[in-house]
């Protein structure tokens, strides 16, 4: 018998997921005649049973449209707001699932899609799962769905940034995304000719930084690009916040853990607002006039780029071969020049940061760029 399939997206949107949706939905309708259905907003769709439906004529025009059609959030199926209640929501999901009779639910998503995949994986739901995710820091795959297309924005911003600081001769700091990796900082900061890339990965000295800048100055270049990910902090702060997690992990009781979490929670809040106290410490430092552009969700909005359509497409389509084979509990993995399916428990709690020896890291200190350390 053809098998029905559900799916959803979850977690930020990104470029390419409705490419995805349309590949699967062609390859599983066109070539295994297997019912399509989607579920609006991501698990919250499927705990209130809206859905979608995914037919020809639903997957037509949709391949260059960024977003995804069918809506996204980031609730969770064990922990999701109800009213004024935060409940577990799992066997409303597993009746959602029984009643539509899905054979398996597709989830296409970053890293908290991938453990919430997992736990309806535990609870006895048929899953496979899609990367998904412009910081491009799923573990077990090459790269992920929308990260090509957030290199570009960020890279062509950067382009575009240049004239303006060479032409009032002052300092750019530009901001991307990137809470705990740094691939696009350090990918966009390459790309797009930055002085400086600073990441989560590489603590930095504010002193080093200033000093790289004001060489250039002595070599009469009077303007500096400086991309930080939204995660970069100075090697002062990141050794606080080490100590902090460090006590998190000694704290003898329930009650000392849960005050040192609070403190580490401020200590992340103030975080948020580094880039711009950066962007004022180098114009004290240098005496060049400083600006920082936050580039924000412009980086996961718009038409995604040829290589994530290709991706999604190739994403889309072997992962409806692993629903006819039954292959289920599985992330479609990007190996090399392969799609190859990656066992749910080899990816969820784990994070695929930049490696200190990786050729990118080698390339930027080879151009002469500046990462703070």
């Amino acid at each position: 018998m053809a098998k029905s399939v559900g799916i959803l997206t979850a977690g930020g949107d990104s470029p390419g997921l409705n490419a995805a949706i349309r590949a699967i939905g062609k390859a599983a309708i066109g070539s295994f005649g297997m019912q399509f259905i989607g579920f609006r907003d991501g698990f919250r769709g499927l705990v209130e049973n809206r859905t979608v439906r995914l037919d020809e004529a639903a997957l037509s025009g949709i391949l260059i449209v960024g977003g995804t059609l069918l809506g996204t959030s980031r609730d969770k199926p064990h922990r999701m707001p109800i009213g004024s209640k935060v409940l577990d929501m799992t066997d409303t999901i597993l009746k959602t699932y029984h009643k539509h009779h899905l054979d398996v639910l597709v989830c296409l998503g970053g890293g908290g899609t991938h453990k919430n995949a997992f736990r309806l994986q535990q609870a006895g739901l048929n899953v496979i799962t899609l990367p998904k995710t412009i910081d491009n820091d799923l573990s077990m795959t090459d790269t992920t769905l929308g990260f090509d297309t957030a290199l570009g924005i960020a890279t062509d911003a950067i382009d575009r940034l240049h004239s303006t600081a060479h032409s009032h001769h002052r300092i750019i700091v530009v901001e991307v995304m990137g809470h705990n990796t740094g691939w696009l900082a350090l990918g966009a900061g390459i790309a797009g000719g930055a002085h400086v890339v600073l990441i989560p990965e590489i603590p930095y000295n504010i002193n080093t930084v200033a000093d790289a800048i004001r060489q250039r100055s002595r070599y009469g270049k009077n303007f500096s690009i400086v991309v930080v990910a939204e995660g970069a902090m100075s090697k002062e702060d990141a050794k606080v916040i080490r100590n902090t997690q460090k006590s998190i992990e000694e704290a003898k009781n329930k009650k000392d853990k849960t005050e040192i979490k609070a403190q580490l929670k401020q200590l992340k809040v103030q975080q948020d607002d580094n880039t711009r106290h950066l962007t004022e410490q180098l114009e004290s430092l240098t005496g060049l006039e400083s600006r920082v552009t936050i580039l924000g969700h412009l980086q996961r909005g718009g038409t995604p780029s040829a290589a994530d359509r290709l991706l999604a497409t190739r994403l889309g389509t072997a992962c409806t071969y692993m629903i006819e084979e039954g292959n289920y509990g599985t992330m479609m993995a990007v190996r090399g020049e392969q799609i190859k399916p990656v066992k749910l428990e080899e990816v969820v709690g784990k994070r695929k940061v930049v490696p200190l020896e990786h050729s990118w890291i080698e390339t930027a200190n080879r151009v002469g760029i500046c990462l703070g350390n």
